[in-house]
Order: C-alpha cells, then structure tokens, then sequence
C-alpha cells in the first residue's frame, strides 16, 4: 500500500529525513556551542578546544540521526548522499529535491534550538555575534582562521574530497554484494566514517561534508543576529562552497565505487553481512 494511516509514503519519508538531519545538528552544532562558546568564556584565546569532541559528537550525531529515519526514508540526511543515490542506485529523482529541503528544513530547526539554548553563553563569549562564533553554526575556509592561508577554491577541493570519501565509505558498508556490517551496525560503522573524516579532514574546511548540514544552520544564525553569516572572514561570499563541493564530492565518491568495486560485484553472490570471502580457490 502507498499509505499507512492516512499518510502518503512521500510525507513519511520527508518526516523521517526532517527529525533526522535535526537530531544531528542537535548533537553537531550543540557539541561545537559548547566547546567554541563555553571554551571562549574560560579561555582568553577562545579556541577551538576539543577538536576530538567535536569530531565524535559529529558523528555520534550521525549514527543516532541514522537509527532514528532508517526504517522510514533509508536515513540520507545529507543532499550530497540523495543525489549521489538519484545517480547511481536508482533513487527516483522526483524525490532529490524534497529530500533535501526536508533535511535543510531538519538542521534548520536543529540550529535555532541550538541558538536558542546558548543564547546567554554566546552573547557572553561574543557579544556582537562575528566570526568568533559563527563557527558554532557553519564552516568556515580554515576554521576562520586568518593565518592557515585557506581561501574559497581550498576549500571547495576540501569539501570535494571529503565528501567523496564519505559517500565512497557509505556506499561500500551498505551494499548488501560486498560485506556489511551485520547486526544493524551499519548506521554505527558511518558515524564512525564521519569521526574519522573530522579527525583526518577537518582544517581546511571544517568538515562540512552535507549541504543541509550547512546552509540550515547558517540561515538560522543570519536570522538571529549573525549578519555576516553569508562570508567568510575575509569577507567574501562563501556559503556556496559547502553547497557545491559536498555536491560535487558525492557524486565523484559514488562514481569511484561503481566504477572501482560495485561493478565487480554485481554478479557476485552476497556475502552474509560481517564475513569476508575467502580468496579464490579456497574453500
């Protein structure tokens, strides 16, 4: 049947991807409110501070984002991944624009919550709501720093290459032809994927790696007080490039699995989840 109690299959799956992505930027950009903001009141240099809570709250935030939406939508939470899926697992394309204004929609309301929760510590640690800060709610080319040397098209390779690392990983743990992880551990193994990407690619852009995850948070901080949300702290346009470099990304990631692995697989037996085929010729 198309619907279940009275709900069209559409509306069930945009309903799961809108509390997913916003269960994760709960966890995103709560952790790095805390860190970034909690930490500038205690610390005179206001830092980043913890990056590796940064990096597992991230992706803590994914895995519980992932279990919440699975059964409903199959849990993309990111546009980057929607698209990829529309390009090489036959997603049906009607679906890739609501998809991504669902989960836009999702880290939207998820950062006005965040803005909300912190408004006292925030207006503490940066009064005027700069720069400083706005790294609680979208990503900056080298963490806003001036001295890492890291402009707009930096970024955008960063954004690439992370985002096809991400969708590559998501692809590979996913396909029932390869070896997934059994015991529904697969939304574990990807909040793995992304710690690990915050751990290994995070400076140059911080890691955004999912359109929605960015732009929803940056409307919310621009609507509330950060008038500079828009730029970078050079002062140049910069939300587009955790748009189109996440975009981009993940259908390079997904090209490079189809074309370098799914290919061999397709008419190969599927392996139960968790095991690893002996090599030919073994039994």
């Amino acid at each position: 049947m198309s619907e279940t109690v009275g709900k069209p299959q559409l509306f069930r799956e945009l309903s799961a991807e809108f509390v997913g992505t916003m269960v994760l930027i709960l966890f995103g950009c709560g952790v790095v409110a805390q860190v970034v903001a909690g930490g500038a009141l205690t610390d005179p240099k206001g830092g980043l501070g913890d990056h590796d809570s940064i990096a597992w709250a991230w992706g803590l935030g994914v895995t519980l984002g992932v279990y919440v939406a699975a059964r409903l939508s199959g849990a993309h939470l990111n546009p980057a991944v929607t698209l990829a899926l529309a390009s090489f697992k036959g997603f049906p394309w009607a679906k890739v624009v609501p998809y991504a204004l669902a989960q836009t929609a999702g880290a939207f309301v998820a950062a006005l919550l965040v803005r909300w929760n912190y408004t006292e510590v925030l207006a503490r640690a940066d009064p005027t709501h700069t720069i400083k800060t706005q790294f609680v709610f979208s990503t900056l080319p080298g963490n806003g720093s001036t001295t890492a040397g890291i402009y707009e098209w930096g970024a955008f390779r960063d954004q690439v290459i992370g985002t096809a690392l991400l969708v590559l990983l998501i692809f590979a743990v996913t396909d029932l032809l390869n070896t997934p992880p059994g015991a529904n551990l697969a939304p574990f193994i990807i909040g793995l994927i992304v710690v690990a990407i915050g751990m290994a690619w995070g400076t140059d852009a911080g890691y955004a790696i999912n359109p929605a995850r960015d732009f929803g948070p940056r409307l919310a901080s621009f609507i509330t007080g950060y008038g500079g949300a828009w730029r970078d702290q050079w002062g140049n346009l910069y939300f587009w490039v955790p748009i189109v470099g996440p975009l981009v990304g993940g259908v390079v990631g997904a090209a490079v699995y189809k074309f370098f692995i799914g290919n061999f697989l397709s008419t190969a037996e599927p392996e139960p989840p968790g095991r690893v085929p002996a090599p030919e010729g073994e039994s």
